[in-house]
């Protein structure tokens, strides 16, 4: 047993002909069993006000909110405190996208490696220190 399973997906702005395709593909990957459906549905509605649950539902979400919040600071201000790099909180997220400044001499590298410099530089840090980040060009 690999635990519950269950999954979310929004399609806004699409074709219903598309939209119909992509929840069959999905619904026919996914294989969600129907206690991990239950589960999914609760955990994106909650309870209702007024249920026994929901004040302490309300407090442990604000705890978890506050938690990642707390977090994604932690690691803002770092980046921000080495020279050369420069990251906003994250507001909405966990991800932080870093500016890193990049030497004239790694922007040419990519160029010719036919890469971003961001993807250049990821996965530099990934053979030199094992670190494994995500460059933001994937991200569009």
């Amino acid at each position: 047993e690999c635990g519950r399973r269950g999954g979310y997906m929004e399609l806004v702005g699409f074709n219903a002909d598309v939209k119909d395709e992509l929840y069959k593909l999905a619904s026919a990957n996914l294989c969600a069993t129907v206690s991990g459906q239950i589960m999914t549905s609760l955990m994106v509605r909650g309870p209702d006000q007024g249920d026994v649950s929901y004040e302490s539902h309300q407090a442990e979400k604000k705890a978890i909110f506050d938690s990642l919040r707390r977090r994604s600071k932690i690691v803002s201000d770092g980046l921000n405190n080495i020279p050369g790099i420069s990251c906003q909180t994250a507001t909405g997220s966990m991800y932080c996208f870093p500016s890193v400044e990049m030497p004239k001499g790694a922007l040419s590298a990519a160029e010719k490696m036919g890469v971003s410099p961001d993807t250049l530089y990821c996965m530099s840090l990934l053979e030199r220190t094992g670190l494994c980040v995500v460059p933001a060009s994937g991200f569009g």
